[in-house]
């Protein structure tokens, strides 16, 4: 193990961070357990989203006229998501007097859902000004259900200026009605260098029988499903059931054929580096961290037929009590300087790509460990995807109703359990 496994931003504690990370998509509406929660006592008024820029501008100035600033905000976030001394909160108080009570309380999806719906449905404040809502059936209720403020983007301008154009065109908020990104991340295919000759460059190296009883793939059926869709050339966010059966199908070959050695939730890292699997399905940010932490040389591929990219977004509750201090810090952190040093911290995709320039910047004045983490998060495509991998990247299925998110979930789950 190198030196970097003694910096502190390894010391934080990694692989719970990344539990949590895990925790996110496998229990973002697709587990029996989010299923349930989804499905039982959701209550509230659904709210038509606005179909025109007439209406959505109304709806905007009905909300926001009249707010102004308390000098407070509660912020939900997940884990591991900022440096435990805030130093970023602590500079945003500084400028601009209004403090943050900030909370690592959120771990998964459908508690969390359960947890702040039955006060949304009474209007009652959930405690937070701020949350932190990963893209799924969750996400879609609570716009459905009328539970999110719709945001004055003229009080955004630095998301405005700083943004990434991907950021700015996510299929499940077009415009950013209700969200902006906090931070994001990739699957893609992970691959030990010391066992495959031949880099992968496709999904269906995956279903090479070269690697018979040496390819991990996921246990998550959202993330199974797509890479299934993807060997079959199907866009996941233009899909239907046709499609979800022929991926199924595709999945059931390889994994009748002995391909895959396992289906793993989080712990494919340990044994791609050790050649229990040669290859998987990966997250970007664990195959990063790894290599940084353990010295390790695994390589991480965006397939030719894309892969996925999830995103954790800000967003305010409905029943908000400080509304204009929170999207005040909301475009606090789409300050390239302030980014970029949450990026340093977190490793993941940063929504600012104008970040990357900081922390090279920062590069040049540190020392030691320090400056290698900084020089191997500025430098990585894994942090800063270049535009050609964004334009391979693609969501999840999204779902109308829980009763088709129960059908398809059904099917690809039998693929894993059975």
């Amino acid at each position: 193990m190198n030196d970097l496994s003694r910096d502190p931003a390894f010391l934080r504690g990694m692989t719970r961070r990344r539990i949590g990370r895990r925790d996110a998509l496998r229990l973002a509406g697709m587990s029996a357990a989010g299923l349930a929660l989804a499905a039982c006592g959701v209550q509230g008024k659904g709210v038509a989203k606005p179909t025109t820029s007439a209406q959505a501008q109304s709806a905007v100035e009905k909300y926001w006229t009249g707010k102004v600033r308390n000098g407070h905000v509660d912020f939900a976030n997940w884990p591991y998501y900022m440096d435990p001394k805030h130093p970023e909160l602590k500079q945003f108080t500084a400028e601009t007097g209004i403090t943050v009570n900030y909370r690592e309380v959120i771990h998964e999806m459908p508690s969390w859902f359960a947890k702040i719906q039955p006060q949304l449905a009474a209007g009652q404040s959930i405690g937070y000004d701020i949350m932190v809502v990963t893209n799924g059936i969750q996400f879609g209720q609570l716009v459905k259900l009328g539970y999110l403020v719709p945001l004055d983007h003229a009080k955004l301008p630095n998301f405005t200026a700083n943004a990434g154009a991907r950021y700015k065109a996510e299929d499940f908020d077009p415009g950013n009605v209700y969200s902006i990104p906090w931070t994001s991340g990739m699957t893609g295919i992970a691959y030990n260098p010391k066992y495959v000759d031949t880099p992968p460059t496709s999904v269906l190296d995956l279903w090479n029988p070269k690697y018979k009883g040496k390819v991990g793939m996921m246990a998550d059926s959202q993330e199974i499903a797509n890479f299934g869709m993807f060997a079959l050339g199907i866009d996941p966010g233009n899909s239907g059931q046709a499609d979800w059966e022929k991926a199924a199908a595709k999945l059931t070959e390889q994994r009748d054929a002995g391909i895959v050695r396992k289906y793993y939730d989080q712990s494919y890292v340990d044994p791609l580096s050790r050649g229990d699997i040669w290859l998987t399905m990966a997250w970007s940010g664990d195959v990063f961290q790894k290599n940084v932490s353990d010295g390790t040389d695994l390589k991480f591929v965006i397939p030719q037929e894309g892969a996925t990219i999830w995103t954790d977004n800000m967003m305010i509750p409905k029943s908000a009590e400080n509304p204009v201090d929170a999207i005040t810090l909301m475009d606090f952190f789409y300050r390239t300087d302030v980014a970029a040093h949450l990026t340093e911290y977190i490793n993941y995709v940063t929504p600012v790509p104008g970040a990357q320039s900081v922390i090279q910047a920062d590069v040049a004045e540190a020392t030691g460990d320090r400056k290698k983490l900084l020089d191997a998060v500025a430098g990585s495509s894994l942090v800063f995807p270049s535009e050609d991998d964004y334009a391979k990247l693609h969501t999840y299925v999204g779902f109308t109703d829980t009763a088709r998110q129960k059908q398809f979930e059904n099917l690809f789950q039998a693929i894993t359990t059975s």
